[in-house]
């Protein structure tokens, strides 16, 4: 009788900690960033050219001056949004690139190439 008591408190653990551990990893995955290089028409790295993130759902806009090397970094973006990414440097632009929802990659690269002017 004890046992059974001992086996049905441990399956009752078991269960109660089985919901918890699959919804930890599904707000894990449920977030992802993008990150890149800007470089000139030169294919030097640019350092202070804006990147901008361009949330499609929401329309909102965030920002980031590249840093040593040409770096940019975007991190918490929802795996269920599509985003668009370009970068300005006095005057030159990129092209638009699109991180989309069926990009499955949890840190995504993509670098950006300014046009001359």
């Amino acid at each position: 009788m004890q046992a059974t008591r001992i086996m049905a408190f441990s399956l009752a653990v078991l269960l109660i900690g089985v919901p918890a551990g699959l919804a930890q990893k599904k707000k894990e995955s449920s977030t992802r960033s993008v990150s890149g290089v800007v470089t000139g028409a030169d294919d030097k790295p640019v350092v202070g050219a804006v990147v901008q993130l361009k949330d499609l759902k929401t329309k909102n806009v965030r920002s980031f001056y590249t840093q040593d090397k040409g770096e940019y970094y975007f991190h918490e973006l929802s795996t269920e949004v599509d985003y668009e990414l370009t970068a300005t440097f006095n005057g030159a632009s990129s092209k638009t690139k699109t991180l989309t929802v069926f990009d499955s990659r949890k840190d995504a690269v993509l670098n950006l190439k300014l046009n001359s002017k």
